[in-house]
């Protein structure tokens, strides 16, 4: 179990989230020097060395969208032209791709950043390239919405690449690019002229993203869901019957079991529910949430799953945050109580996922900011304290000389990250037993989203950082 310092506050990372940038810096120029335009998108080190990795390009958005963020956190002026270059140059395919279920990955990091820097007052946006930002997020919005399959209850998700039958968990993220499209006005047409509304679309996804891969310990009744229902666990894919719609199974792709918990999966539900809560109050009217129930409901459902994930996180990770890729990886078994200790990279049975930790660290931070938002009563169980601390110390660990790289000679910004234990993907270093050493494009991405996060945290006039924007 992680054991949070109730002490640490933002300003007492300001030290180390500079020493962050610096070696950010060096990072985002060696990529863009070492994978130019025209070449495949970098996914993960060997060696320190970013190379493509054959699945789908989900990783593009993160490589430009890192120069924004950059941008973000230094004001330098040749990030923000970098990112604004690249973007232009090669992310237009990514919006019109009607075969993934990652929009909100590589066009709300890219498209998504430039038009929020612009709303923040931190760039002078001109009008033609505000609209081409906004045209860029309404048409990916309704391109992803356009990948719907309509469950047995007559609700419906966005389905993953692996096709109608399968929801996955990670895409509960990549609902951003349908609440900005429908923040920015737009909507899906299709057949007859028949509309569909954007924002349904992503609360109906979510709800069945909360209703079908996260488990509870049970329902109202005590009623458990199958064997191994422990509050907070997570499946990687839902089933569906695609002829009646009917939930059929829990399955995985990149975790070890359906009954097990894929940290990664569970870190894109951290993130992505507080994210959407936040939209909610932000952006969206009492009027529009009638249909799901009302606000109180749909606030209930997404802060119901955000707690669940978030506490099973904690309480099965080790000391200093940092997970190991599955909860139920078997080579853990060996490894005597590997919870009440820091996380070992450079154990021979399992590896750990640092980009996990800083997808969820994030999250942590964000519903800790929900819970005890001003005029709100929302923290009954008194989480919001332990969250933030939590979420802290796990930055911390991040920041320090076990996670971040500072090899000038390393391409990688986050170590000992994973990619796809199961395929065997990642990359094993000679004299070891398990991948370490080496990071992915998802894990520097996320760890420097998290120092923005942070960095204005510790600066009590800053905005503070939302996908959507001041409003």
């Amino acid at each position: 179990m992680i054991d949070a310092d109730q002490s640490l506050q933002p300003a007492d990372l300001l030290d180390a989230l500079t020493r962050h940038w610096e070696a950010s810096a060096t990072a985002i120029r060696k990529i863009d020097d070492s994978c130019p335009p025209g070449s495949a998108s970098p996914v993960f080190t060997v060696g320190g060395a970013y190379r493509a990795q054959g699945w789908t390009e989900w990783t593009q958005g993160f490589q430009h969208g890192a120069a924004f963020l950059q941008f973000d956190a230094t004001g330098e002026a040749s990030f923000l032209e970098l990112g604004r270059k690249r973007t232009l140059e090669v992310m237009a395919p990514h919006l019109t791709h009607t075969g993934v279920h990652d929009h909100g990955f590589n066009n709300v990091s890219t498209y998504g950043n430039l038009w929020r820097l612009g709303n923040e007052g931190k760039i002078d946006l001109p009008e033609h390239e505000r609209n081409y930002a906004e045209l860029a997020l309404k048409v990916t919005g309704a391109v992803q919405a356009s990948r719907w399959k309509q469950t047995a209850d007559g609700t419906g998700y966005v389905y993953s690449f692996n096709g109608p039958q399968s929801l996955f968990i990670d895409t509960i993220r990549t609902m951003r690019a349908l609440s900005l499209a429908h923040l920015l006005g737009h909507r899906l047409s299709h057949e007859g002229d028949a509309v569909a509304n954007l924002l349904d679309r992503s609360i109906e996804h979510a709800i069945n993203t909360a209703r079908h891969v996260i488990w509870y310990g049970g329902d109202d009744d005590g009623e458990l869901r199958d064997a191994y229902d422990v509050r907070g666990r997570t499946a990687h894919e839902a089933l569906f019957n695609t002829n009646n719609g009917a939930f059929r199974a829990p399955s995985t792709q990149q975790g070890y079991s359906p009954f097990s918990t894929w940290t990664r999966g569970q870190a894109w539900a951290m993130v992505g529910f507080p994210e959407q809560l936040e939209f909610l109050d932000a952006c969206v009217t009492d009027e529009e949430l009638e249909v799901h129930g009302g606000r109180h409901e749909v606030e209930r459902i997404y802060a119901e799953a955000a707690e669940a994930v978030c506490d099973h996180y904690l309480e099965n990770t080790p000391t200093d945050g940092i997970p190991y890729w599955d909860t139920g990886a078997p080579g853990l078994a060996k490894m005597g109580d590997w919870g009440s200790r820091p996380a070992d990279p450079f154990n021979d049975h399992e590896p750990v996922d640092s980009s996990a930790a800083a997808i969820g660290a994030q999250g942590l931070l964000r519903m800790a900011d929900w819970l005890d938002a001003e005029d709100a009563v929302r923290d009954e169980n008194g989480n919001a304290e332990r969250y933030r601390a939590a979420g802290l110390t796990i930055t911390r660990t991040l920041l320090g000389d076990a996670y971040l790289s500072t090899d000038p000679d390393h391409e990688g910004l986050l170590l000992h990250s994973v990619y796809h234990r199961p395929n065997g993907w990642d990359h094993v270093p000679a004299g070891r037993k398990v991948p370490c050493g080496e990071a992915c494009m998802w894990g520097d991405y996320h760890l420097r989203e998290l120092a923005v996060v942070v960095g204005r945290m510790a600066e009590a006039d800053s905005v503070p950082h939302r996908f959507f924007g001041p409003v």
